[in-house]
């Protein structure tokens, strides 16, 4: 799969330094190309953020393999990966990580600013066309203390497509969330995804959430057991 993500025997052990390495993914797999969607579900502890975190190249593997669109990313070079990672993978956490003193047209432009060679004109352009598309074209010059939990979220979104990654990754996107605005949320990350035809792949504890997804993983104590 040339065009897609690809994760295999995924292993992930952390030096407690008080003992024995913790395992916290054992031998996860998982295969997506472009245009796919999926849910990881399960308890807490169960490996869900670090399997996101190795799949977003934020922490090398202990073993295994992470290519996306044919190539490997632990292998380029610290200043390379984050080319990369900057360039192709779109990240939404539960809390928008938002920058206070910043507008939200300059919070949705910061990732690209991140190297030089961008056409400041287009980037801009297109984070006004983002902001319009989830609902947010009034409020380009207000800080995120202005908004609400949703707005703030609705930012988040289009910030993580800003540079129009291969690869969207969600961290409980919609859990700081009331429901109504979770649902809302979650109708545009599907309806973006879709125009977009990138991959999502969403790591939830919302049961509704996760069933809107055709196809879902479920971990326990780092393993994957239900497909």
């Amino acid at each position: 799969m040339a065009d897609g993500l690809r994760a295999s025997q995924l292993c992930k052990r952390f030096d407690s330094g008080l003992g024995p390495p913790v395992e916290v993914l054992r031998g996860v797999s998982l295969e997506l190309a472009a245009g796919e969607a999926m849910a990881v579900t399960g308890p807490s502890g169960s490996g869900k953020s670090t399997l996101l975190h190795l799949l977003g190249t934020l922490e090398p593997p202990t073993s295994g393999t992470v290519r996306l669109d044919g190539c490997d990313p632990f292998s380029l070079s610290e200043p390379e990966l984050a080319r990369f990672r900057n360039e192709t993978i779109g990240f939404v956490f539960q809390d928008h990580h938002l920058l206070p003193q910043y507008s939200v047209l300059e919070n949705v432009l910061m990732p690209t600013l991140a190297f030089p060679g961008a056409d400041r004109g287009k980037a801009g352009a297109w984070a006004r066309q983002l902001l319009d598309r989830v609902g947010l074209e009034e409020r380009l010059t207000h800080r995120p203390a202005e908004l609400s939990g949703g707005e703030r979220q609705r930012v988040a979104v289009a910030r993580a497509l800003v540079n129009q990654p291969a690869l969207l990754l969600c961290d409980e996107p919609t859990g700081n969330l009331d429901r109504a605005t979770a649902d809302s949320v979650a109708d545009l990350l599907f309806e973006l995804h879709q125009e977009a035809g990138n991959i999502l792949l969403v790591v939830t504890h919302s049961l509704p959430l996760a069933e809107r997804f055709g196809r879902r993983i479920e971990l326990e104590a780092g393993r994957v057991v239900n497909l």
